[in-house]
């Protein structure tokens, strides 16, 4: 199923039934991934008069109540709602799905006692290239991430400069492996976060940040069509599975 984009003055090819998929499905146990100090998430049938509604247990339907946080368990996208007093919902600031996107791959350098992306690292991979969205994908890169319990652990993160560079040109949508573009513990500054959303400035109201994703290393670094799919929630941020469609020559 071949969709001819017209983007620009390009016309784009992409093959819809070739999705790649960058998200990370949300357990509930706690095999699946985690940051931010909180349990796993759960996924239980509901009990109602006593009753486990569940097939399993002789209902007619299975019926589950899933407990989770967006930012801890899983791939999610956010807007600038955030790290703001006002809550700009991610269902209603998000409003396009598709864009062009590149995908690199960075090695992340020591600086004290962290991890950290810096802007030189982003100019040497983007170089002129406009794109929309960005997606970071970072060495080293093990299945471990799909399981990895992060707190406490103090994660690679974004020097401020990076999220700057990356406003600077344009770019409205940063997606990244890790479970935060800033540092764990940085006393409250989110210094990328500001950076990315311009907090100083008129706010970025639809760019947004997609944390936890996972890039398989099948998938090349270059150019590809973006799908970005959230589900529906009146908050600042939304479990999401962004798919990549790779451009055809």
């Amino acid at each position: 199923m071949i969709a001819t984009i017209q983007y620009n003055s390009r016309k784009l090819k992409i093959d819809l039934l070739q999705p790649l998929d960058i998200s990370m499905p949300i357990k509930g146990d706690s095999s699946n991934v985690n940051a931010w100090y909180i349990g796993p998430p759960k996924i239980e049938p509901e009990v109602i008069d006593g009753e486990i509604v569940s097939v399993a247990n002789g209902a007619v339907v299975n019926f589950n109540t899933i407990s989770f946080n967006p930012h801890s368990h899983g791939t999610h996208t956010e807007t600038v709602g955030h790290i703001t007093e006002k809550v700009y919902s991610i269902n209603k600031h998000l409003t396009q799905f598709f864009f062009l996107a590149e995908v690199i791959t960075v090695a992340p350098e020591k600086l004290g006692d962290d991890y950290v992306i810096s802007k030189k690292q982003l100019q040497f991979a983007l170089g002129n290239k406009k794109r929309e969205a960005v997606v970071i994908r970072t060495m080293p890169n093990t299945r471990e991430k799909l399981s990895k319990q992060y707190s406490n652990t103090n994660p690679t993160y974004l020097l401020e400069e990076a999220a700057e560079f990356l406003k600077a040109k344009g770019v409205k949508h940063l997606l990244i492996d890790l479970p935060s573009v800033d540092k764990e513990q940085d006393g409250g500054e989110l210094l990328a976060h500001n950076a990315f959303w311009n907090t100083k400035g008129k706010l970025r109201l639809d760019a947004t940040i997609t944390e936890f994703i996972y890039v398989s290393n099948k998938f090349e670094d270059g150019c590809y069509m973006l799908n970005l799919q959230i589900a529906p929630f009146e908050n600042d941020a939304s479990p999401s599975k962004p798919i990549l469609y790779k451009i055809l020559n």
